[in-house]
């Protein structure tokens, strides 16, 4: 499980949905207490930006008419800063691993 934290419009469908599961899972861990500690460390998390990273991907979701109707309570909007990921290392790291990804980055940058 991973956020990947890069704009959502140059992900494919399989990484879009798949974070946005993720998330959902992420939350479901931590209400039930399970510690996300080796997440945090890994740098595959930040707690504190898993409501507006869900809203985030909602929205791309719904631009590209996905269905959505699970939402993401609203008590992890308000957690200290907790975790830290590398934005360009993950973008970097998601357009290696995915062709599909890397076509819609290079769309969206007019490459």
């Amino acid at each position: 499980m991973r956020m990947w934290m890069v704009d959502p419009r140059f992900m494919c469908r399989q990484h879009l949905l798949g974070e946005h599961a993720e998330i959902h899972m992420f939350v479901g861990a931590m209400d039930r207490g399970f510690s996300v500690r080796g997440y945090l460390e890994k740098g595959l998390l930040e707690v504190h930006s898993l409501h507006s990273r869900h809203e985030e991907l909602v929205r791309e979701m719904k631009n590209r008419n996905y269905r959505h109707n699970s939402e993401v309570d609203g008590k992890w909007k308000l957690v200290e800063q907790l975790g830290s990921i590398n934005k360009e290392e993950n973008l970097r790291r998601l357009l290696e691993r995915c062709s599909r990804c890397g076509e819609r980055y290079k769309r969206a940058r007019g490459l």
